[in-house]
C-alpha cells in the first residue's frame, strides 16, 4: 500500500466516522464533514504541533472550529489522532452529557474553544493569537531567544462564518496587529442553508481580507492534500501578517446530493451511506475502523511532534530554574493561572472628602490592578476616554509592543467581546468596555464567556440617561445583562463598593460584568467593601420599628439613602439594602436572605431600569423603575417626565406604604 492509499484511507475513515455519528444521532452536518476532511487530515498530520496524550501542553498550537456545525468532523479527527475520545464517545454524539455535544465544548479533550454562532470562532481565534503574542512578548522582555511561548493559532471557517459582519470586524483587527501566528482555512463550498452563496452575496472574500492586511492564498481543489499542504506551508512562512487560505470544496462530496444545500444539514439516507462506502472503498460496518489507518495517522503525528514536545519539556524544566521574579511569576501563571495580585479590599483608605465620577474611581482600581500583575489587559470599543478604562501607566498593544496592555478595538463591540474571550482562554484576566446602551452588540460574546467560565470583565458605563435622547438610553439593558446565566453582574454605588467588586472579581476569576455610573458620587455612609461578596447587605439600619426595606443599587443607592433619612424625620423607619449583585446574593443561604429582607416586611425596589428580575424579591407593584423611553430635554425635565426625581420617588414610596404623599 503506497502513501497515497494510506492518506486516502485516513481521510475516508474521518469522513465515514463523521457520517456514522450524524446518522446515529439523526442530526448534524454531513456536507462539511465530507468536503473538509482532507484539510483536517493535512492540518493534524503535517502542521499542528500537538501531543494528543497531553492535550493541555502549554505551547501546543491551538485550533478553533469557527464552522462549529462541523463538530462530527472534528471529533472523528480527534479520535483518530489519539486524543482521549473513544468510539463509544462517537456513538454518543449529541447525546445527553456526552463528550461529543452538537457544538464542540472546551470540556472535551483536544478542544481549545467551545463552538458558538457563526463568525464568533474566528474572532475568538484572533484573541487567542493576540494572547500568544502578548505572552511571548512578556517572556521575551526577560529572556532572549525564548522558546517557552512560540506557537500558531489555526481556525476553520465556512461561507456562513464570513457572511457575518463579526468576521470582518475581527479580520480588520487581526490585520491591524499583524498577527502572523494566525492561519485561517476557509472551506469555500459556495453553499449556505438556503442554497447557493451567490443568491445572498457576491463579495470577493480574499480581496476583503487582503485589504485588511492579510496574506491571502487559494487552493482550487479541496480534495488535493498536497495543494492544501503547500498552501499552509506558505502561510507559515509569512510572519508579519495573518493568513487566510480559501480552499474550494464540493459540499457533501460523493453523496447523492453533493454540491447542494440538501446535504448541508440533513443526515444522509441509508442508501446514500451505503453508496458512499462503495465510492470510498470502505466495506466495514458502522463505527468500524481500519486499525492500520488509525495507527498510521497516530504515528505520523507522533513522529513529527514528539521530538519537538520532548525538547520543549527539557527547555521548560531548565526555564523554571531561572531565579528571576518575572520568570517565576510567569511559571505560576502558566501552571496555576495565578495572577499574582496582592489585592485586599480592607487595605484601601479613602478620604472622607472623596467625591468624583464613578468611572474615575473604577479607573483608579483598574490601574492599581494593572500595576500589580502582568496578566491583566483589555480595551474599549473606541470609548476608553468616555469609559475611563485606559491603563494610564501601560503601553498600547501594537505590532511593535505586543506586551502592551491597552488594546484599541475601534468601533467594533462585537469583535471586542469575542476577542477578549480568546485572550481569557489562555487564562489572562481581560476586560472590554463600552456604554451600556451597546450591550446588544456583545450579547453572544458575553454568553460565550459565561458558558465557558472565562476570566473576563465586561465593563459598561453610562447606565442611566443620555444627553442624546432615547436612542442612547439603556432602559432595558440591565435586565438583558442580568438574564445571561453564569455572568455575575455588579452595579456598585460608590468607590467603596467598587473596591469590593474588584476584590470579588479577582478572587472568583470567572465571567462578570461591571456596570458603572457616569455621575459624581461621594462616599456613602454605611457602604462596606467586604460585604459586597454577599451580593446584598444592609447599608442603613432602621432606627425604629421597621416599616419597609428599600432594595437598590448603583446610583440609586444615594437617592434611597436620602429618602430614608428624610422619611425617618416623619417617623417612618426604613432599611436600605445595597444589592450590588443579584447573582452573588442569590447564592447566599436562605437564612441570610431573611436576615436582611425580613419576612412579612414590604420590600420596595428602586432602580432606573425596567428590569423585572427584581420581582423575585418583591411584588411587581413595589418596583419603582422606569417604564418608558426618555424625551429630549434638560436632565431635570427628563427626570420629571420619567417620574424619577428624588421627590417623586419618595412620594411613590409613601403611597406604597399607605402614607400621604408630600405633593
Amino acid at each position: 500500500m503506497n502513501m497515497k492509499e494510506d492518506i486516502r484511507n485516513i481521510v475516508n475513515t474521518i469522513k465515514l466516522l463523521g457520517i456514522d455519528m450524524i446518522d446515529n444521532a439523526r442530526g448534524g452536518y454531513p456536507g462539511i464533514t465530507l468536503d473538509a476532511a482532507p484539510m483536517m487530515y493535512v492540518l493534524f498530520a503535517n502542521h499542528l504541533n500537538i501531543n494528543p496524550q497531553d492535550d493541555k501542553w502549554l505551547n501546543r498550537d491551538r485550533f478553533v472550529l469557527s464552522a462549529s456545525h462541523a463538530s462530527a468532523l472534528l471529533y472523528a479527527t480527534l479520535f483518530l489522532a489519539g486524543y482521549n475520545i473513544n468510539l463509544d464517545d462517537l456513538v454518543l454524539y449529541r447525546r445527553f452529557n456526552s463528550k461529543t455535544p452538537g457544538f464542540v465544548s472546551m470540556d472535551t479533550p483536544g478542544i481549545d474553544y467551545s463552538g458558538g454562532p457563526l463568525g464568533s470562532g474566528l474572532a475568538t481565534a484572533v484573541g487567542m493569537a493576540m494572547a500568544e503574542k502578548y505572552l511571548k512578548s512578556l517572556v521575551g522582555l526577560k529572556v532572549k531567544n525564548q522558546r517557552l511561548i512560540n506557537h500558531n493559532v489555526y481556525c476553520l471557517v465556512s461561507d456562513g462564518d464570513l457572511q457575518e459582519g463579526l468576521a470582518h470586524e475581527a479580520a480588520a483587527i487581526a490585520g491591524l496587529y499583524n498577527l502572523g501566528n494566525l492561519i485561517v482555512l476557509y472551506d469555500s463550498n459556495n453553499i449556505t442553508e438556503d442554497g447557493r452563496l451567490e443568491k445572498s452575496g457576491k463579495e470577493d472574500i480574499l480581496k476583503i481580507f487582503d485589504a485588511c492586511g492579510w496574506q491571502v492564498d487559494f487552493v482550487k481543489d479541496g480534495s488535493n492534500v498536497n495543494m492544501i499542504d503547500k498552501a499552509i506551508k506558505r502561510a507559515k512562512r509569512v510572519t508579519n501578517k495573518p493568513s487566510i487560505i480559501e480552499i474550494r470544496t464540493l459540499i457533501g462530496k460523493d453523496s447523492y446530493n453533493q454540491g447542494t444545500n440538501l446535504v448541508h444539514s440533513r443526515p444522509l439516507s441509508s442508501d446514500d451511506i451505503t453508496n458512499l462506502r462503495k465510492i470510498l472503498k470502505n466495506d466495514l460496518g458502522k463505527f468500524e475502523v481500519k486499525k492500520e489507518a488509525m495507527d498510521k495517522f497516530r504515528n505520523i503525528i507522533k513522529k513529527r511532534c514528539s521530538k519537538r514536545y520532548k525538547l520543549w519539556q527539557e527547555y521548560y524544566k531548565a526555564f523554571k530554574k531561572k531565579d528571576v521574579k518575572e520568570i517565576q511569576e510567569m511559571i505560576n501563571f502558566l501552571e496555576r493561572k495565578d495572577l499574582g495580585i496582592n489585592f485586599n479590599a480592607s487595605n484601601f483608605k479613602i478620604q472622607a472628602t472623596y467625591q468624583e465620577d464613578l468611572r474615575e474611581s473604577n479607573s483608579k482600581m483598574m490601574n492599581i490592578i494593572a500595576g500589580r500583575t502582568n496578566f491583566f489587559l483589555g480595551g474599549s470599543a473606541d470609548m476608553s476616554s468616555s469609559c475611563k478604562t485606559y491603563l494610564n501607566r501601560e503601553e498600547a498593544f501594537t505590532s511593535k509592543t505586543y506586551y502592551g496592555k491597552n488594546i484599541r478595538f475601534g468601533v467594533r463591540e462585537n469583535a471586542m467581546g469575542h476577542i477578549v474571550n480568546g485572550l481569557a482562554a489562555y487564562g489572562l484576566l481581560t476586560y472590554s468596555s463600552t456604554h451600556l446602551r451597546y450591550l446588544d452588540f456583545m450579547k453572544n460574546a458575553l454568553r460565550s464567556s459565561a458558558t465557558n467560565n472565562l476570566p473576563v470583565v465586561h465593563i459598561f458605563t453610562n447606565d442611566f440617561l443620555s444627553d442624546d435622547g432615547f436612542e442612547e438610553q439603556p432602559l432595558e439593558q440591565l435586565g438583558n445583562l442580568r438574564s445571561i446565566v453564569g455572568l455575575d453582574v455588579y452595579r456598585p454605588g460608590d468607590i467603596i463598593e467598587i473596591i469590593g467588586v474588584w476584590d470579588c472579581i479577582l478572587k472568583e476569576k470567572h465571567s462578570s460584568s461591571l456596570v458603572i455610573s457616569n455621575e459624581i458620587t461621594h462616599i456613602l455612609a454605611g457602604t462596606n467593601a467586604l460585604e459586597v461578596s454577599k451580593g446584598a447587605y444592609i447599608v442603613r439600619k432602621e432606627t425604629g420599628k421597621l416599616e419597609a426595606v428599600l432594595l437598590t443599587c448603583g446610583r440609586e443607592l444615594t437617592t434611597s439613602l436620602i429618602i430614608a433619612n428624610e422619611l425617618e424625620k416623619q417617623g417612618i423607619y426604613l432599611r436600605v439594602v445595597s444589592c450590588v449583585s443579584q447573582d452573588l446574593f442569590d447564592r447566599q443561604p436562605a437564612a441570610y436572605h431573611k436576615e436582611i429582607l425580613p419576612e412579612d416586611t414590604k420590600v420596595i425596589v428602586i432602580e432606573a431600569s425596567n428590569d423585572l428580575s427584581w420581582s423575585k424579591y418583591t411584588n411587581y407593584d413595589f418596583i419603582i423603575g422606569i417604564r418608558k423611553y426618555q424625551k429630549n430635554g434638560s436632565k431635570k425635565e427628563v427626570m420629571m417626565d420619567l417620574g424619577f426625581t428624588k421627590d417623586l420617588i419618595k412620594n411613590k414610596v409613601l403611597t406604597l406604604l399607605g402614607h400621604n404623599s408630600t405633593e
